[in-house]
């Protein structure tokens, strides 16, 4: 299966908490944070949610 790279690149100050929650939520502490997690249509829904505060990629296994 394939896996999603997330990186944090832009503050959640001044932006819905929804959106902090989710930043929080797909595991990410402090900008510039990156994390990876599986393929799945709710991960790629939450990224969706905050495309514009995160850099992300698909990694090929």
């Amino acid at each position: 299966m394939a896996r999603i790279q997330v990186k944090w690149v832009k503050s959640c100050i001044n932006r819905p908490e929804r959106q902090a929650r989710t930043i929080r939520a797909l595991g990410l502490h402090r900008l510039n944070h990156t994390v990876e997690h599986d393929d799945t249509p709710q991960i790629r829904g939450m990224v969706a949610s905050v495309h514009h505060l995160v850099q992300w990629s698909v990694i090929e296994d």
